[in-house]
């Protein structure tokens, strides 16, 4: 009984590393089997949604804000794993498991709340994509919006022919953004002493928060909260052993993918404090974080910051309409067909794109709202994973409950602090 217990809690940061290198060899053979769903979940951690937080954060406060990220990225492991285990323990998506336990006021509730959030994630996603385009190509705006929405199309179309044909798709896309940002983080000379130092220490004020709370929506997301439970299901058994080691291998991968998140959302910050904050330029929009590169950095680094945009546009919207999918099918039942579904999520981005308004503003803000979601995907599953009926063994062992409410605890904290600065005029 001790084994099974320990069996089924859920690792914070990290599985149990192997002891024996023979072990070690075949355990990592194993895991190639399951690798695919966490890195298509990372996607929404390295998001469009990113750029805009982690460079306004960079240009504006320097290194200061880096522990946002590292401890944006320990929450992140930690929801995406219960997550795994809701999906692998049950055979049932999260936003499935609300419509069958919760009443019908309550889903519509929640149904609303992922709404939005999906809407706010595709608003940063799909900005990211035209922006990628028209910065690397000079394509017009609306032309780089219709290139963006028929390349979404095609990638979620290639689901026909099975989910691995996504996934190494998207982790293709994710090597780029990762090659990309890792290679400008370290030519840009940055003062890693500073970087080690306010990534440990966390320092706030009332200037920082808004960002600070964007930063959090930014890397912690609702959605994928959601669709991860479902992405796990392709290569679950009904055998409980077979489970037992799926969700062991769905740590491994859920930690190397989340910490490759976290790396190049670090990388963003680290380079835009040196780069941008260094040189006393104040940086208010993506384009002009483009423009500003090239004289200071060189064509390559503009054109690798270009590249991993367009990338990380493509690759996200895709995750966005794929989560758009398991949101709509499960609290409520509702079956809306993809490409209907893929243009209302086009219209926000469009309007904004049409209003002249600044994407990099509206992606700060979009971001701050995914914040205000996120205990509305972490509370059920919170609830959900800790019933015995529903979880068996899988339950939530103590530790993991305290861990996870305490989380759900900062994020309301951060956003009620928020709302104060905004309503006494001090954010």
């Amino acid at each position: 009984m001790r084994e099974e217990q320990v069996l089924s809690n859920v690792s914070v940061l990290a599985p149990a590393i192997p002891g024996e290198a023979g072990e070690t060899k075949e355990k990592a053979k194993g895991l190639l089997k399951y690798l695919g769903p966490a890195f298509v979940v990372s996607v929404a951690y390295m998001d469009p949604g990113n750029f805009g937080t982690n460079i306004s954060g960079g240009s504006q406060f320097a290194y200061d804000l880096l522990w946002v990220i590292l401890w944006s990225n320990i929450m992140a492991i930690f929801v995406q794993t219960l997550s795994a285990k809701l999906g692998i323990a049950t055979g049932v998506n999260l936003p499935e498991h609300c419509g069958r336990i919760f009443s019908r006021p309550v889903n519509w509730v929640f149904w609303s709340i992922a709404t939005v959030a999906a809407m706010a994630t595709d608003l940063a996603e799909f900005l990211g994509g035209v922006l990628g385009f028209n910065l690397l190509f000079g394509i017009p705006l609306m032309w780089s919006a219709a290139l963006t929405g028929v390349i979404t199309f095609v990638i979620c179309y290639m689901q026909k022919y099975g989910q691995q044909i996504v996934e190494r798709i998207i982790t293709v896309l994710v090597a780029v953004i990762s090659i990309a940002y890792v290679w400008e983080m370290f030519i840009s000379n940055p003062d890693w002493s500073a970087v080690v130092y306010h990534t440990a220490v966390p320092m706030l004020n009332s200037n920082s928060i808004l960002v600070a709370v964007g930063m959090l929506g930014a890397t912690v997301m609702p959605h994928v909260i959601y669709l991860h439970s479902q992405l796990v299901q392709p290569r679950r058994t009904e055998s409980l052993e077979d489970c037992k080691h799926h969700f062991k291998m769905a740590k491994w991968e859920v930690f190397i993918a989340m910490n490759i998140a976290f790396v190049i959302n670090a990388a963003m910050v680290v380079v835009s404090a040196a780069v941008f904050n260094g040189n006393g330029i104040d940086v208010d929009g993506i384009e002009k974080a483009y423009m500003t590169l090239q004289p200071l950095m060189g064509n390559m680094a503009a054109g690798a910051f270009g590249l991993a945009l367009l990338a990380s546009g493509l690759s996200s919207s895709t995750v966005g309409t794929m989560s758009g999918e398991v949101i709509l099918k499960g609290f409520l039942g509702f079956d809306i067909p993809l490409t209907i579904r893929r243009l209302v999520t086009m219209v926000p981005a469009l309007a904004i794109l049409m209003s002249g308004m600044d994407p990099m503003e509206a992606l700060v803000y979009s971001q701050v709202m995914l914040s205000f979601a996120l205990p509305a995907a972490i509370i059920p599953l919170m609830v959900l994973t800790n019933k015995a009926d529903i979880m068996g063994r899988f339950k939530n062992s103590r530790l993991t409950n305290w861990f996870g409410w305490g989380i759900v605890g900062i994020i309301v904290a951060l956003n009620v602090v928020l709302l104060y600065l905004t309503f006494t005029g001090q954010a």
